[in-house]
């Protein structure tokens, strides 16, 4: 008989465990209210949690119940909220330490569900001896204990590259284009605001049928755009400016414009993330846009321009999580059509 084989009235060589799967939600502050509508979605209430900024400025969090053996899917953007008190190096600290937690306390699995991931446009050397900021913040998630982190709309795809863990990357385009094909609009023409952006817009055209045209950008600054012309055509057409994100919206403001004087006849815009700091809603404002379409991956700041729509991403965050939990494809949610760079 071999070293390997099992004697009769022996020991076996393994132990069955009946073991049930636990799927456990939890939110920092960053963006509570889209956490309680994916919650709702999935039929579960959100696990009790203490997190909370001590005076001197450091950050605590606190599991209020057992979550060891649970798959534990943290929401949180890594943005600000003032509603809530948070700014965005508060909520990526809470963040890692919700992680930290989670790991300490033996959950089975723990996933960062972060719609907004943020220092994502500092993904690469524009200048000597500045960071690679995104591959630090991957790094952290990691360092941390995060076992996948599901997100949405990167800046850009090399991303997914800074992390050893698997990624799941989410798009909004395709909720974005429904809406705009539910609005019937004609004459269409997609606006992409810079050459960065045009595998994207290309995309999005082909989606709700309309033409491409493309910005000639330049940055002279940080956070400060030129547009030098329009390459296409737009007179008499309705266009609609596609980004990931809206941050002072500056591009968006100086995009309108150029976009105006080549002829266009109303103007949208759309956008994933609505970053909004700044002069942003003064900017929007002056702009003239019909309509400025974003989703709830960030909460929309006091003050917003009334012709902002926001579309609830809830939806699609919450049949992605079902998916990771079950161990499904979450690629097919987009019939594999979710690499958008």
């Amino acid at each position: 008989m071999s070293a390997i084989e099992t004697q009769a009235g022996s020991a076996p060589t393994s132990l069955p465990i009946d073991y049930n799967k636990r799927l456990m939600l939890f939110t920092g502050r960053a963006n509570p209210r889209l956490a309680g509508d994916i919650a709702e979605k999935l039929g579960v209430d959100l696990g009790p949690v203490v997190v909370k900024t001590f005076s001197n400025g450091e950050v605590y969090c606190r599991y209020e119940e057992s979550i060891r053996g649970a798959d534990v899917f943290i929401v949180q953007s890594t943005c600000g909220n003032p509603a809530t008190g948070v700014n965005a190096n508060d909520a990526l600290m809470e963040l890692l330490l919700m992680i930290e937690s989670a790991v300490g306390a033996s959950a089975h699995r723990v996933i960062a569900v972060t719609p907004w991931f943020g220092y994502s446009r500092q993904d690469k050397k524009s200048a000597p001896r500045e960071p690679i900021s995104a591959r630090l913040v991957a790094r952290m998630l990691e360092a941390a204990g995060a076992d996948r982190v599901l997100t949405m709309d990167l800046h850009a795809g090399q991303i997914q590259g800074f992390f050893s863990k698997p990624v799941d990357h989410m798009t909004a385009l395709f909720m974005l284009t429904q809406y705009f094909i539910d609005l019937g609009l004609d004459d269409l023409v997609v606006v992409a605001p810079d050459a960065g952006r045009v595998k994207l817009n290309k995309k999005f055209a082909s989606e709700i049928g309309a033409e491409l045209a493309i910005l000639d950008k330049e940055r002279p600054a940080q956070q400060v755009s030129e547009i030098a012309y329009v390459i296409g055509d737009v007179r008499g057409k309705t266009a609609v400016i596609v980004d990931d994100m809206i941050d002072t919206a500056g591009t968006l403001r100086a995009a309108a414009q150029a976009v105006h004087d080549a002829g266009a006849r109303r103007i949208y815009a759309a956008a994933t993330h609505a970053v909004m700091s700044g002069d942003a809603f003064v900017n929007l404002t002056a702009a003239g846009f019909e309509e400025i379409v974003v989703t709830d991956t960030i909460p929309l700041a006091p003050g917003a321009p009334a012709n902002i729509r926001v579309l609830p991403c809830a939806e699609l965050l919450t049949d992605s999580i079902r998916r990771i939990f079950i161990d499904d494809s979450v690629s097919a949610v987009f019939g594999g059509e979710n690499q958008l760079f």
